[in-house]
């Protein structure tokens, strides 16, 4: 493994992954094949009163950025870096614990698990039932655990039909002055096309993971300024949010009245009625030459043509819908779902109704991103799958939300 360079961000030092490893709780994944598995990350919020919660340790105090292996052909670490200082910000007031405890003006915890009282305005009845998840494809990531291809059987929920958006979440905002964890650290991660050459050329030694230099730590990237100072979203209200954290979608699901939708919930729904198909539209990527989904064209991470329409995110009600009428279940952004993410727990887990294992390091995320590239991280299939920490936050990472009927 490569190991990240040193350096300093906000005035705390990023030490390499090399270094880390006498650190308690100090994650480092064991695979070069998922270089954005080697993280040391600050302590993820509680949420007690929310979630049954990961038990284990916590205990890094320096931040560190990703190792990632020379090579760059099929790695998986382009879309999701992770990790946050653990001194660095302050946190007082700060994500989902604070919002459900009643710290940032609104009532007493919710449980994540169920949730009905929401408005179904904007969301999908799916009515549940049998249907396969997973897949066998030669395209699959094994060490994911994208496989074996399983039968599930789901009892109806409700969907959002597209991604919430940046309008929703100002809404949101506005009733109970929540601050999201990138807001409360003072950072978030940006790519680096999205950001002047004269800024990268500022941040380029000392802000950059070594290996995945194509992020950068912005100070001050948050959802209303994607990249950073400077930046607004005065013409992507329509888009969805980014820069939110597990912790911060789970604040809106339960100031909204509503959750995150589980991983066998969201493929599903993705999946639009169709059997085995490796796109929610079908087996083919392009069919007929049409874009059907926002990713990456061109030679990543050098230039991205746009073939599609889009440099960096698009509206949320972008491309033309599934069977079942959702948009945008594949590329654009990442989205989070309830579960831990695991790589076996399916394997012998249950059937019906699945949420996912009792606990873990990562939660589940679906979907990929504007930023996926077959050559290099093929997941904006429906099958595919990975993870990142509770309290990550990225310019290419949100969420939609599910209801129980």
């Amino acid at each position: 493994m490569v190991n990240p360079q040193q350096s300093s961000i906000g005035g705390h030092q990023v030490s390499g992954a090399a270094g880390c490893d006498h650190l308690p709780g100090c994650h480092t994944g064991g695979s070069v094949l998922n270089p954005e598995a080697i993280v040391v990350r600050r302590p993820p919020p509680t949420v007690a009163a929310l979630t049954r919660q990961c038990n284990v340790a916590y205990g890094c105090k320096n931040r560190t950025a990703m190792s990632a292996s020379s090579s760059p052909e099929r790695s998986p670490g382009c879309c999701v870096p992770a990790a946050r200082d653990s001194a660095q910000g302050d946190s007082e007031g700060c994500g989902a614990d604070a919002l459900l405890s009643g710290g940032n003006g609104t009532g007493t915890a919710q449980n994540i698990f169920s949730a009905s009282t929401g408005s179904t305005e904007g969301m999908l009845f799916v009515d549940g039932g049998e249907g396969l998840m997973g897949t066998e494809d030669a395209d699959a990531w094994i060490e994911d655990g994208e496989g074996p291809v399983r039968e599930v059987v789901l009892r109806p929920f409700y969907l959002d039909r597209t991604a919430v958006t940046n309008a929703q979440f100002a809404v949101f905002l506005e009733h109970t002055r929540y601050r999201t964890e990138a807001e409360c650290f003072g950072w978030s991660y940006v790519f680096r096309s999205q950001l002047p050459r004269s800024k990268q050329r500022k941040l380029r030694d000392t802000r950059t993971v070594l290996g995945l230099q194509w992020w950068y730590a912005v100070e001050g990237a948050l959802w209303r300024k994607p990249e950073g100072p400077g930046s607004n979203i005065k013409k992507r209200m329509d888009h969805p949010v980014i820069h939110v954290s597990w912790s911060d979608a789970i604040a809106y699901c339960a100031w909204a009245g509503k959750r995150l939708p589980t991983e066998a919930e969201w493929e599903y729904a993705a999946r639009g009625g169709l059997e085995q198909k490796r796109y929610p539209w079908g087996d083919e990527l392009t069919p007929g030459g049409k874009h059907r989904c926002n990713i990456w064209q061109g030679r990543f991470p050098g230039s991205d043509t746009a073939l599609d329409g889009y440099r960096g995110t698009a509206p949320a009600r972008s491309f033309k819908p599934n069977g079942y009428g959702f948009n945008n279940m594949s590329g654009n952004v990442w989205e989070w779902c309830l579960d831990w993410f695991d790589p076996t727990w399916h394997l012998t887990g249950p059937r019906e109704n699945p949420t996912g294992p009792e606990l873990g390091e990562k939660k589940m995320m679906k979907g990929g991103s504007y930023l996926c590239h077959r050559s290099y991280c093929n997941r904006y299939r429906v099958a595919a799958r990975t993870g990142n920490t509770p309290d990550s936050s990225t310019g290419n990472c949100g969420f939609r939300c599910a209801r129980d009927v």
